[in-house]
């Protein structure tokens, strides 16, 4: 765990000019960040404390405050080609959900919060946990106002 601490120390260490890019325009309400990582480490990915070390290792590096624990549940076991980890931990800006496959080794994450944060940090720390192949990315900012 000494290794993915300070991989994560290091990202967050980085300087600040990177939560400048993922500053929340003035008319966007929430910034929602979808990332789809391939190839994951299946050790990794199919053990449900790994998952709980990620989920307190993103929340502290992105700077939010997880509201209560993660709830972290394997699902669909009856359907091989969707079986994995789910995750879903509140936070008190909005929310980190995600989906771990068994059968592919690919992870989906979602990552919304009113609250601006750096998407680079939170690849850094899917990448430190999961070791993906690829990492595909869209960045949504989130409004509901009428122009």
């Amino acid at each position: 765990m000494n290794n993915i601490s300070s991989a994560v120390q290091s990202a967050v260490a980085e300087p600040d000019s990177r939560h400048a890019e993922t500053s929340l325009k003035m008319d966007a309400w929430g910034q929602h960040l979808v990332l789809d990582l391939g190839g994951c480490d299946r050790a990794a990915i199919t053990n449900a404390e790994t998952i709980r070390a990620f989920s307190a290792a993103l929340v502290e590096a992105i700077d939010m405050k997880a509201y209560g624990d993660p709830i972290i549940e394997h699902f669909a076991t009856h359907s091989p080609e969707c079986a994995g980890y789910s995750l879903v931990q509140l936070i008190e800006t909005s929310n980190i959900c995600a989906h771990f496959s068994d059968l592919t080794g690919d992870v989906y994450l979602d990552v919304f919060s009113c609250k601006p944060f750096s998407n680079e940090i939170a690849i850094e720390v899917c990448k430190t946990f999961f070791n993906p192949k690829t990492v595909t990315q869209q960045t949504l900012m989130r409004t509901a106002r009428q122009a």
